[in-house]
């Protein structure tokens, strides 16, 4: 059925065009038609899941294991070794549907060398795995910002921030789940050096203080920052990266409850991918909604006294009895 639809032909205009082969280069259904023709390779590379039990859908112990999206995939492995069988059996499973691997893009690679999937970076640093964007999407990004200024010159500030504000939005949405923080800050310092550059092109005859003072300002009203770009006539302003927030994904234990997650941490230097299965495990169970941190003899460094207690206007905070103490919950939480 596939093929069939493939060779149909594609009517534009009232005009049939004949399609002998292949799809359009980034359309919209390549994803969908790589989804059926690789089906099935997590088999194919000897990914195993455990079928019954309490890590019923979870990988088998010593299992590789294959993260793939439309074409591009990730397969993770013990060894060298492991990984070189793995290819070399995919390689197999891809030669009847008439696909290869790209050998200038196929890498075999350590977790201490990293890898770039997706527009991120994979790598560990010191015995902890990181993911940041990779330096070939910064690039992106920045070039981008570039060329977009350079062809806005001419314009006002209302079209220039309609026009980047959603590109800004996206991106850090996009990256925002993974360590970019410091990402973010250097992007800002860097879209600022554009927006100066062009309010300067855009009023050469101005001197810099009557720029500064046209373009930049306190147009966020949500934060103390008076270097933000943006139109004093309409009030709009650019976003910037930083003000997206890291919003990071919690790993729980496997089997706890959602509603009482618990911060796992292996004793010892290694992390709890890295530990082997004989290794302790030390579970501390998260307070509740109706406990205090108070409650954990472990965070009693965090307690809060009687003079940081918030207090009602027209009361005073030595007004409060202790025991009626509203009840803090964690700020933080140690990942394991």
């Amino acid at each position: 059925m596939v093929r069939q639809w493939l060779k149909a032909g594609v009517i534009e205009q009232g005009m049939l065009h004949r399609t002998e082969e292949g799809t359009p280069q980034g359309g919209v259904v390549s994803p969908v038609l790589l989804n059926v023709a690789l089906h099935g390779m997590e088999q194919a590379a000897g990914v195993r899941y455990c079928t019954t039990g309490a890590n019923a859908g979870w990988v088998a112990m010593g299992s590789p294991t294959v993260i793939r999206y439309a074409d591009d995939l990730v397969a993770l492995c013990h060894s060298r070794q492991e990984a070189l069988e793995v290819k070399a059996r995919l390689a197999e499973w891809l030669a009847p549907r008439g696909l290869a691997f790209n050998e200038d893009k196929t890498r075999v690679v350590t977790l201490d060398e990293g890898f770039d999937f997706l527009g991120f970076n994979v790598r560990r640093y010191a015995n902890k795995p990181l993911i940041k964007p990779s330096k070939a999407a910064v690039r992106r990004i920045r070039e981008r910002l570039r060329t977009e200024l350079r062809s806005l010159r001419g314009t006002n500030a209302r079209v220039v921030i309609k026009r980047l504000n959603p590109i800004i939005r996206g991106w850090a949405a996009y990256y925002r789940t993974q360590v970019s923080a410091e990402i973010f800050g250097k992007l800002d310092s860097y879209l600022w050096r554009l927006t100066y550059k062009w309010a300067i092109f855009s009023h050469a005859n101005k001197p810099t203080s009557w720029v500064v003072h046209r373009y930049f300002g306190k147009f966020n009203k949500a934060r103390q920052d008076r270097w933000v770009f943006g139109d004093r006539t309409s009030g709009a302003f650019m976003h910037k990266f930083s003000w997206t927030n890291i919003v990071r994904h919690q790993t729980v234990r496997q089997g706890a409850s959602p509603r009482r997650p618990c911060a796992c941490r292996v004793l010892g230097p290694a992390t709890a991918q890295d530990a082997p299965a004989d290794q302790p495990h030390r579970h501390v169970a998260l307070p509740s909604p109706g406990r205090s941190l108070r409650d954990l003899p472990e965070h009693a460094h965090r307690r809060r006294g009687p003079a940081t207690n918030p207090a009602r206007v027209g009361t005073l905070a030595g007004d409060h009895p202790q025991n009626n103490r509203r009840r803090v919950g964690p700020r933080h939480v140690a990942r394991g």
